[in-house]
């Protein structure tokens, strides 16, 4: 039964198309960093609005659900909506565990329109020493063109200051 539904998709939860075919042997982009703070908080940081706020972006919000979107926006004189506005749509969590995203919406200048269509991320949680997180982000779906190449150069940066920056959120001073 589980199969069968996990087979399933509800009818009025959107599927992105990706524009072009991962390349299965392709390695994907990995980023590990170990937070100075429990599972839990770790997880409210990135499941929360007031969470993604304390360190991800000043703008943004999470409707934690299959197919909810999580919105950032990293200018502090921008809103969410507008054209630098990051929609991010939920493809699969498991609470305190993991959380499986897909852009669903890049900011009007992204400079990768049609390789960031095949591109997910998963984040996963683990518990570390001394009550601390080891967070691990996983991009896939690169593929062998251009865009994609300079793509995933972009986001082996961009996902390492990412987790930086929660780092920094709960750096002990």
């Amino acid at each position: 039964m589980l199969l069968l539904s996990a087979c399933t998709t509800p009818a009025s939860l959107p599927v992105a198309q990706p524009v072009a075919r991962a390349v299965p042997n392709r390695p994907p982009v990995v980023n590990e960093a170990v937070i100075a703070a429990p599972r839990a908080v770790v997880w409210q940081a990135w499941t929360t609005a007031e969470g993604l706020r304390s360190w991800l972006a000043p703008h943004a919000d999470i409707d934690l659900r299959l197919g909810g979107l999580m919105r950032s926006n990293y200018n502090p004189a921008g809103a969410l909506g507008d054209a630098g506005t990051i929609e991010n749509r939920i493809l699969a969590y498991e609470p305190q565990r993991m959380l499986a995203i897909q852009v669903a919406r890049a900011p009007e200048r992204f400079p990768f329109p049609n390789a960031i269509r095949s591109m997910w991320t998963v984040i996963h949680l683990d518990d570390a020493d001394g009550g601390h997180t080891r967070v691990r982000a996983v991009s896939m779906g690169f593929t062998d063109d251009d865009e994609s190449a300079r793509m995933r150069a972009f986001f082996e940066r961009g996902n390492a200051y990412t987790l930086q920056q929660l780092q920094q959120r709960f750096a002990v001073k």
